[in-house]
């Protein structure tokens, strides 16, 4: 047997896979609440004693680790033009994992600098102009950056021409400085896989001492990216197959969390209609965004707040009932429904979370009224033709109707312009192992999409 040993130290709960690679099956699953404030290893410990070992004990052929613990990898970006170089800095942090505070465009000022300072982010992306084009904006930005009271990571992704200069100015302040390529760099040209490589290899050299995780190294291999990076890994690979082993072809992933809802759609989203034009930037392939206000226990008064009377009407409750059930949250985050109203309630809250969530990542369409007549311009992706929608998370592992919170990511004839799924097939991820098969990819990638295929259900 030859046993690997796969851990998800979440904002919440750490989550253990334990899988045997000779025969392809999953030999165990468990969590612990996260114990980030003490020694993260005792949660590892508590979560891996729930799983019954073998005779002789456990030896684990590779240890692996990803990790949204302590707030995740918190990052600020800036960059030129908000619908440009700034647009593109978002994506990159977001593609990398990064749970994004605060993207500034144009050139930063004493505001943005006391944000920066009360927030103090993991990381930070400094972007603007394109290659060959403005250089003032990331000088002087690079200028702000080098004023903060205290030293911070940052990549340096900007104009070229300027880039090593900036990363000379901020490293009299700040350790260390990375120079990647532009993430734009020529007008429309997305290139944020240089800068996403960055981020990952700050993350793995620095924020894990910084969070205290390095005691967990001490016993595994190594933690390999952060938690959303993983997932988003495992999406591709189940989409897109494995050498003869074919993916299940392009799909959305929606991983409703304790602090936030995040979207992956490994998709193009080009226009499904011949009459419709694609403006704006480029959309990536392999997509994420994360939303902050719509996780199921620490953002919860958010997820109420941003459903509105959606979730009222949905569940016919009053606001004292729904009340009552935020305080439930509050006092426990790690509170499982015990009784058939808190159960209706989780329910509600995952369908808002994912109708929510999926409105903000798609693309919409927009119509123009032209002297010629109207036509129909599309903004962001098309994913009106995807066939196939998973769904991962707590909520979702404890409810026994989860098409229904599901259906929350279904067009709906109401909002014709938000171009969600119309007809996708629903999967369930029952073991919750989409993040430790994102791990796994790093060693066998094949056997990792054997798995999904296997243990991401179709429902």
């Amino acid at each position: 047997m030859q046993a690997v040993l796969l851990i998800d130290f979440g904002s919440t709960y750490t989550k253990v896979t334990v899988v045997d690679l000779d025969s392809e099956v999953i030999l165990g699953t468990a969590r612990s609440g996260t114990t980030i404030e003490t020694n993260i290893m005792d949660g590892l410990y508590n979560a891996l004693a729930q799983i019954p070992e073998p005779a002789g004990g456990w030896n684990f052929v590779r240890k692996l680790a990803c990790s949204s613990a302590a707030g995740g990898l918190k990052m600020m970006a800036s960059g030129l033009v908000k619908e440009l170089t700034a647009e593109a800095a978002r994506r990159a942090a977001l593609g990398a994992g990064a749970r994004l505070l605060e993207v500034f465009s144009y050139e930063m000022t004493a505001q943005d600098l006391e944000k920066i300072i009360s927030s103090k982010p993991d990381i930070f992306l400094l972007a603007g102009g394109t290659d060959g084009g403005n250089k003032e904006i990331l000088l002087k930005n690079a200028s702000m950056l080098s004023s903060l009271p205290f030293s911070l990571p940052i990549v340096v992704a900007g104009n070229k021409t300027v880039s090593a200069q900036a990363a000379e100015m901020l490293k009299k302040r700040h350790n260390p400085v990375v120079v990647a390529d532009n993430v734009m760099p020529d007008l429309g040209v997305l290139a944020v896989d240089s800068a996403r490589l960055a981020i990952r290899d700050i993350f793995l050299s620095h924020i894990i001492h910084a969070k205290g995780l390095d005691k967990a190294e001490e016993f595994l291999e190594r933690i390999l990216m952060p938690t959303p990076a993983a997932v988003l890994s495992a999406a591709e690979l189940l989409a897109e197959g494995y050498g003869s082993e074919h993916g299940l072809g392009e799909l959305m992933v929606i991983d409703v969390g304790g602090a936030t809802t995040d979207v992956h759609s490994i998709a193009k989203g080009d226009p499904s209609k011949p009459s419709v034009a694609l403006k704006g930037l480029p959309e990536p392939y392999a997509k994420r965004t994360v939303e902050g206000d719509l996780g199921m226990r620490y953002s919860s008064e958010a997820l109420v707040e941003a459903a509105g009377r959606r979730l009222y009407d949905y569940l016919g409750w009053t606001d004292e009932q729904v009340a009552c059930q935020l305080r439930l949250f509050k006092e426990n985050p790690w509170r499982i429904p015990q009784t058939e109203e808190e159960a209706k309630f989780d329910s509600a809250m995952g369908r808002m979370a994912v109708s929510l969530a999926v409105e903000r990542h798609v693309g919409t369409i927009e119509v123009i009224y032209t002297p010629f007549g109207a036509t129909y311009v599309q903004h962001g992706k098309d994913l009106t033709p995807l066939p196939v929608v998973i769904g991962t998370g707590g909520v979702l592992l404890h409810q026994p109707n989860v098409s229904e919170i599901l259906k929350g990511s279904l067009f709906n004839t109401s909002e014709p312009t938000l171009l969600k799924p119309q007809n996708p097939s629903f999967y369930l991820d029952k073991d919750y192992i989409l993040a430790a098969m994102g791990l796994l990819r790093e060693a066998a990638p094949q056997a990792a999409l054997r798995m999904m295929k296997k243990y991401v259900v179709k429902l």
